[in-house]
């Protein structure tokens, strides 16, 4: 096969690293790609943020599969266009992809079908509905802007202060452009969180391993929203029970619900979930793998990726078989100075080889560049770093020791990626 991966960040080396090493896999091209996924995939420059220049890209290049990173293209209506050209591609189409495209979207179709979510205090078109909504609240709530907004678009408040300014953010100062147009207010949820991804085909789906994203810039689950800190999965990480409530009660629902209205799906579905002591919620829906997630993920996987993504592709979800490592994985997001703010680029990255000879350890690039012999810092979030072992402990000291070899001005991660999970663990154990 020769494969097209369409983004640049950590997410899509890891695919692009983990594609290359099937032996189906003649070829791989990312567009755009990055200093790291250069050394998997012949890096071509793209716009993904252009669906026509995406478009004409596989039409030159007819690839036998396209697996899309993230979410825009998605959005645009990248497979819609692509099956129309005959050109096989992982994704749900451009209605379907509402589904993250849009919270109201993804709020009103699960009220619609009784899946469980948090409840909601107000749908908002303008700035005065939403201080409106505001006054006839429990507090804390959680303010979603509707569009995308690269995981910066949800806030957690506390107080009406603290509410009304991040009102005013997305709608009178429009931060995020036209995603802050409307709002949805619902209720905070309590419980852990949990990423659950299922390859889909619309009718039928496949559970991939469980895992955990941190979400918080600061250790302690403190500071602003990122697109994503760091992230584990463990065998040990969901228990059966638990597991088997959210088949039941969530995907399964969602998937016939998906057949019911007539959504052409056929890739990863990302439930965002919190596991409530009422039972598991879904907070959010990702048509795409995550990021960070799809590191430690494709760390642990024990199949062939590019395989199954054809089978799925093709109709063939029956065919897919996934397994997966024992133990644990994680992956440890090392970000640019002024993340999740403006980010300052440029920095040179020593440190990259030592690290990736850590056994156990492979570095994934996320906004990164080549600069004659160097590669430098290109964006917020910088590299991934991700471990496997024999269980979470081993593979968060290899993760950490690794970090500790690569150095960047400005340089900072969190230091507690799965750590809090770790201690629950010990003092059940105890």
């Amino acid at each position: 096969m020769k494969i097209l991966v369409i983004g640049g960040g950590g997410r899509e080396h890891a695919l692009a690293w983990k594609l290359r090493r099937s032996a189906e896999v003649e070829h791989v091209w990312c567009a755009p790609g990055n200093a790291g996924i250069a050394q998997e995939a012949e890096c071509v420059g793209v716009d993904v943020k252009k669906l026509d220049t995406l478009v004409a890209l596989g039409e030159k290049l007819r690839p036998d599969l396209t697996v899309v990173g993230p979410e825009l293209p998605l959005v645009l209506g990248i497979v819609d266009e692509f099956e129309r050209r005959g050109l096989p591609v992982v994704g749900p189409s451009k209605q379907a992809a509402q589904l993250e495209g849009s919270k109201i979207f993804a709020k009103e179709f699960l009220l619609r079908h009784g899946i469980p979510t948090a409840s909601v205090h107000g749908i908002c078109d303008s700035a005065d509905d939403a201080r409106g909504a505001l006054r006839a609240v429990d507090w804390p709530v959680v303010i979603k802007a509707d569009g995308l907004a690269a995981g910066k678009g949800v806030l957690v408040a506390s107080s009406l202060d603290e509410a009304t300014a991040f009102i005013d953010r997305l709608m009178v100062d429009r931060e995020f452009g036209a995603a802050g147009d409307r709002v949805v207010i619902e209720e905070a949820l309590a419980g852990p969180e949990l990423s659950f991804i299922v390859l889909t085909d619309g009718e039928h789906f496949i559970p991939l391993a469980p895992s955990r994203d941190h979400k918080r810039a600061l250790d302690g689950d403190k500071g602003p929203n990122t697109g994503g800190m760091g992230a584990y999965s463990s065998a040990t990480l969901l228990e059966r029970e638990a597991e088997r409530a959210i088949l039941e009660n969530v995907v399964q629902p969602t998937i016939a619900a998906i057949k019911r209205e007539g959504l052409r799906y056929r890739g990863f579905l990302y439930f965002g979930l919190m596991l409530t002591a009422e039972g598991p919620k879904v907070l959010e829906f990702n048509c795409r793998m995550g990021d960070p997630e799809t590191q430690p993920l494709v760390a642990r996987m024990d199949f062939d990726l590019a395989a199954a993504l054809r089978a799925l592709a093709t109709g063939n979800l029956s065919a897919v078989r996934p397994a997966w490592k024992p133990g644990a994985s994680i992956c440890v997001v090392m970000a640019a100075a002024g993340y999740p703010g403006t980010p300052q680029t440029g920095a040179r990255i020593d440190g990259l080889a030592d690290a990736g000879n850590v056994p156990g350890v492979v570095v994934f690039h996320a906004a990164t560049q080549r600069s004659g012999d160097e590669i430098t810092v290109a964006g917020g979030r910088v590299l991934g770093v991700t471990a496997t072992g024999g269980d979470l402990a081993t593979a968060a000291r290899a993760c950490y020791q690794a970090a500790g070899k690569i150095h960047f001005d400005g340089a900072h991660f969190r230091r507690d990626i799965g750590i809090s999970s770790l201690a629950v663990a010990v003092a059940a154990r105890e």
